[in-house]
Order: structure tokens, then C-alpha cells, then sequence
């Protein structure tokens, strides 16, 4: 049956991929700007964001849309919560979405409804680019109070870390506030005892393994759907891949649903998608939050089509037009687990080469039904995303396997055909050399 038509913000890589593959039975047009792209990002001197949505609104109507979605952090989640809101159509609500996004003021809520699964936070009380004040403690984990993609977060042991880490040039302090901007504006008007957004915040680091609890609200009623590994390249905090399904115990998988069951009931949070970031140490059994998005993870929705033969996009936009995602139509799982591979660059003088046609060719052949980025970058671009991120991603692959261990052989096969480094630590490496070994014996 085919549905009335989406409006789909800022919609590009993994989202254009996959709304688009859902164009036939889901009629959509789309909106809003490309952050990493030029000259598409060159609005970003004029965005502003009630602006957006009152275009955004007269173009739905122009178009016929009736439901609008959005699984971009900067700003689509937020947009696209406004512009229904103003429609009267189904959407998360405007101050969950800021209640989650606003990460010091999601500290708070924490404290308060799950204090078991927080750490201490605090504001940085400096402009940007200001001088650091005195009585700091340290260590910490330095991050923006409103960011997407980890930028600018960061471990510092002492004051100077710190305040070397917080300088930068008239470009990279124009681009910080054109970005944080347009949410501040609807902080102050609709949340204003979350303070200011333009800061950043200080919290007690965690040295434990990453996950991430996805799932969705609908008719108040959360539902998880479920949970992702983020692997780490060893000796860092820069993503190395996200597994799907999860290595985690089934009882620290039901405390993070809990903790997510009580921050998103206490924010306000009725309908949506929605994906938690924690941290879960092994020893202890803790479990400590990171954050919340008001959004789908739109890299993980691949990995669920592979292993539980569930499409999250289709979910968003059943929600998007208020219907009940457990009627959304599953297919046959064709593996028993999936990964997003990243490969990243971690030193600057770092060039990986990128593949020609013919490496590609070989993939393809090898590999048909594998999802393929490649990020190129200018010098400039480089130096500015080490700064930021300290490292450079310049490419994604989305592989499968029949389990873990076949798995990680397509993932070095795959590699070694692209001519990169596979994403696997020196324990998974090994595994694959002892198989490989006992196979020559036999």
C-alpha cells in the first residue's frame, strides 16, 4: 500500500541510501543542506532555523507531505521535531529533543532519575577561546555542550592540555557558533534552566567498553530494539567498528533499556526513535551513560536489515505518520552478524590510498551487497578534522557474516582487496592467523 508523502530534512550518506531504497512504497522529497560538502555548506553563514521550518512547512504543503523526519544531529532532529510540532503532525516533542541534545542538562536529568548511571559533569565557565579557569579537576573528558560526531571531546590531564586544546583560529570559532547557534536560540526560548549551550562541559572520565541501546517511543510505550558494539582501535577512543548483534551480557543489556526507560519517561520523550551511548565495565558490572540522541543511528540501520531482517528507516517513517512500527514487515535475516567498518587514519602523516577501478571491480565481484564510502579530503580539511577528532575517517564498509569469526574473515578479506588496513585489533588478527595456520596443517 502506498503511504502518503515525507518530508525528509537534511537527508544524505547512509539516510539517502536507505530513504531512497523506500521511495516506491513511501513517496518523499527532502530539504536542508550538506554540513560536509561544498558549496552546500556555505548556507551555514545564513542558516536559521525558524526560518527553515516555516519554508519547510510551506513547501509541505505545496507537495502534498503530511509527515516530516530526520535523523540528522546538527540540526534535522531538532527541525524536524519544530515543523511537526507547527503541522500538528506526529513528532518527537521539541523539548525532549533539546533536553537530549543539550548534554549538560541530560547530565542533570541523570542524576536525578538514574544516579547509578552518571558521572559527575560540570560546566566550563570560559568562552570560547577564553582563558581556563583555576580549580579544575583533573583528569577529565572535555566536550562541547551541544556537538555531533564527538567533535572537540577529548581526555585532558592538567590545565595546559586543557587550555591548548580550547584554542582556535577566527574560522574554526566562526564555523563553532554558526553551529551551535540555532540551538541556542530554542534553548533560551523553551528550555532556558538548561543554561547556555555556547560552552563546553568537564566530566570524570570512563575507561570502559562502548556501546550504544537503540529502540523507539510510541504511544509512550518505550520499545528497544537493540544494542550495538563500538569497537574501539586499541589504545584510543577513535571508532574502529560498530558489531551488530552486541558481545554484552543479556543483564547489563535490560539495565541500559531500564536507565533509557527512565531518562526518556522523565524528558518528555512520547514518540520517536532514539539511540543511548554507555559505557559498561566488565569488572564492576557498571553501567555509566555517554548521551542520548533524539534520532536513529542512521550507520546501525544497515546492520539490523542484515541480522534481524528489520528496516529502521521504514520504522521512522511509520512513527513519522503515527503508525505503529511492530506492524513494519520483516524480511529473512541473511546473517548472524554485521559490522560497519572504519577505517581511519591516526597519525597525520598518514596517506592511505584510496582504491582505482580495478580494486573496486574486485570488491564489487567479491563483495556485491557491501555498503562502500570513501571520505577524500583536502590537506586542510585533514589537519582540521585531527584537531577535532584526532584522526581522519576516510572510509566506511558495511560487511556481514555467518558469525563472528566469518565476520572478520570478509573483513579482511574485503580490506586486503581495497589495499587498506583491516579494522580489527591484534587478538582478532590472530584468530584469523590461527585459523589460517591449522587449515595448512590439516
Amino acid at each position: 500500500m502506498k503511504q502518503q508523502k515525507t518530508l525528509i530534512l537534511f537527508n544524505y550518506d547512509w539516510d539517502q541510501i536507505a530513504f531512497g531504497a523506500l521511495k516506491r512504497q513511501w513517496p518523499q522529497s527532502s530539504r536542508g543542506f550538506d554540513l560536509f560538502t561544498f558549496p552546500s555548506n556555505a548556507r551555514l553563514a545564513w542558516f536559521d532555523m525558524e526560518r527553515f521550518v516555516n519554508i519547510s512547512a510551506w513547501q509541505a504543503k505545496l507537495t502534498g507531505a503530511k509527515a516530516v523526519v530526520s535523523n540528522h544531529e546538527q540540526f534535522g532532529a531538532l527541525c524536524a521535531a519544530l515543523l511537526a510540532e507547527k503541522m500538528g503532525w506526529p513528532g518527537t516533542p521539541v523539548n525532549a529533543v533539546l533536553a537530549c541534545q543539550h548534554k549538560l542538562h541530560a547530565r542533570r536529568v541523570l542524576e536525578e532519575v538514574a544516579p547509578e548511571a552518571t558521572v559527575p559533569a560540570l560546566r566550563v565557565e570560559a568562552a570560547y577561546g577564553g582563558p581556563i579557569p583555576d580549580g579544575l579537576p583533573y583528569p577529565g573528558f572535555v566536550k562541547p555542550v551541544k556537538a555531533a560526531f564527538s567533535v572537540l571531546a577529548r581526555q585532558v590531564d592538567n590545565q595546559d592540555e586543557l587550555h591548548r586544546h580550547t584554542r582556535f583560529g577566527p574560522w574554526e570559532l566562526w564555523v563553532i557558533r554558526h553551529l551551535v547557534e540555532p540551538f541556542e536560540r530554542e534553548v533560551k526560548l523553551r528550555l532556558p534552566q538548561a543554561g547556555t549551550a555556547h560552552s563546553l562541559m568537564l566530566e570524570q572520565p570512563v575507561n570502559a567498553r562502548q556501546y550504544c541501546l537503540d529502540g523507539y517511543v510510541f504511544n509512550n510505550e518505550m520499545h528497544p530494539l537493540g544494542i550495538v558494539d563500538s569497537v574501539m582501535y586499541p589504545g584510543t577512543d577513535a571508532f574502529m567498528r560498530f558489531d551488530y548483534p552486541s558481545q554484552l551480557a543479556s543483564t547489563a543489556q535490560a539495565k541500559a533499556v531500564d536507565v533509557a526507560r527512565r531518562f526518556l519517561q522523565k524528558i518528555g520523550f512520547t514518540h520517536g526513535l532514539f539511540n543511548m551511548e554507555f559505557f559498561h565495565d566488565e569488572e564492576t558490572d557498571r553501567l555509566t551513560v555517554i548521551e542520548f540522541n533524539p534520532r536513529m543511528a542512521s550507520q546501525f540501520s544497515d546492520l539490523y536489515s542484515r541480522v534481524d531482517g528489520i528496516n529502521l528507516h521504514e520504522i521512522a517513517l511509520m512513527l513519522a505518520h503515527g503508525q505503529n512500527p511492530e506492524q513494519a514487515a520483516r524480511k529473512k535475516p541473511k546473517a548472524g552478524m554485521a559490522s560497519s567498518l572504519v577505517y581511519r587514519a591516526l597519525r597525520p602523516q598518514d596517506h592511505p590510498p584510496f582504491p582505482d577501478h580495478v580494486q573496486m571491480a574486485a570488491f564489487r565481484k567479491q563483495f556485491p551487497d557491501a555498503l562502500f564510502f570513501e571520505f577524500k579530503k583536502k590537506p586542510g580539511q585533514v589537519e582540521r578534522d585531527f584537531k577535532w577528532l584526532r584522526s581522519y575517517r576516510y572510509g566506511i564498509v558495511h560487511l556481514d557474516g555467518k558469525d563472528r569469526l566469518d565476520l572478520f574473515r570478509n573483513a579482511q578479506a574485503a580490506s586486503d582487496v581495497l589495499g587498506w588496513p583491516a579494522p580489527l585489533s591484534l587478538t582478532e588478527r590472530a584468530l584469523l592467523s590461527g585459523e589460517s595456520l591449522a587449515a595448512k596443517v590439516a
